[in-house]
């Protein structure tokens, strides 16, 4: 099914109609591809290559996991083959303080991903501005030492829990080494309302790269190696994403080109060191620092 793209909503019968058309299509099953109807010429610069983060995994399942069926859609699928991604992990909550996620963490590290922090409290997905002091450092250093003791993981980045952040937080990942990432690219795919669901994926996603193209008119992202490095964020315990992953990976590509945006080739990181250096480069270390989504991006609309 072919639908037009509306840039900013229903401003007539005809708007209106093509933007329900796109709402309705946007329940289409995995493997469907809806195209996006270019809009806008292509932009000057560099081109732009994906970085794919996950966040909240691993997954403790034993069966269905959807962090396996994720790291199984990146070895192998219709755009990229051998794409590579960063995890940012809860070493003792979900999955990350069960069997099979940590045989997970070990995968996702043996396969040539980033293996980073998200949290190390037992006590769950608790925002680092609510934490005192006291567990935010240990919440740090817990984690930090979990990771430490699985082979071949240097933790380098932290994106924290809600994305929520501050002075005193981004002072202590200071203190701890770390350098906190944001996205810029966010598929809205870790909000739950009683099912796991993205109806709007396709209409979120053009809005996203319109968002994108403008950022990169204003030259508001920087410049590595040859291309700009543009943070894509999904969340890996979420079957409903790994379900459609591979869409998820088409449609990244399809609605960057509708929007002007130049691709480099490949599309994603293949590279584990070259996407680190795009993680530190993209990492933010001022509260001030707009270039990228912070913690209250758009929540209602989860």
């Amino acid at each position: 099914m072919t639908v037009g793209r509306v840039p900013a909503g229903p401003r007539s019968l005809l708007h209106l109609i093509a933007w329900v058309c796109l709402a309705l299509a946007s329940l289409a099953p995995a493997g469907c591809a809806i195209d996006f109807v270019p809009a806008k010429e292509f932009i000057a610069g560099p081109p732009i290559r994906f970085a794919l983060s996950f966040d909240d995994g691993p997954s403790g399942l034993a069966v269905g996991n959807p962090t396996a069926s994720i790291l199984d859609t990146l070895a192998s699928n219709p755009v990229q083959n051998g794409i590579k991604a960063m995890f940012f992990v809860q070493t003792r909550s979900r999955g990350g303080d069960a069997a099979p996620g940590q045989a997970l963490l070990v995968r996702e590290r043996a396969e040539g991903h980033l293996v980073q922090l998200h949290d190390g409290s037992a006590a769950g997905h608790r925002s680092h501005r609510s934490l005192s002091d006291a567990e935010l450092e240990q919440s740090l250093a817990n984690g930090m030492t979990d990771l430490a003791r699985l082979p071949g993981i240097e933790v380098r980045l932290i994106r924290p829990p809600y994305w929520a952040f501050d002075k005193r937080t981004l002072a202590a990942y200071d203190r701890h080494g770390l350098t906190m990432l944001l996205t810029d690219v966010s598929a809205n795919d870790g909000k739950e309302r009683g099912y796991r669901a993205s109806p709007r994926r396709y209409v979120h996603m053009a809005s996203e790269m319109a968002d994108l193209r403008q950022r990169l008119i204003e030259k508001r992202l920087p410049e590595l190696d040859g291309v700009v490095p543009v943070i894509a964020a999904f969340h890996d315990i979420n079957d409903y994403t790994a379900a459609h992953m591979a869409e998820y990976l088409d449609m990244l590509v399809r609605a960057a080109r509708a929007a002007g945006i130049p691709i480099a080739d490949p599309p994603f990181y293949v590279d584990a060191a070259a996407l680190e250096q795009a993680g530190m480069r993209r990492g933010v270390h001022d509260p001030s620092d707009q270039t990228m989504v912070p913690w209250w991006w758009r929540w209602m609309l989860w």
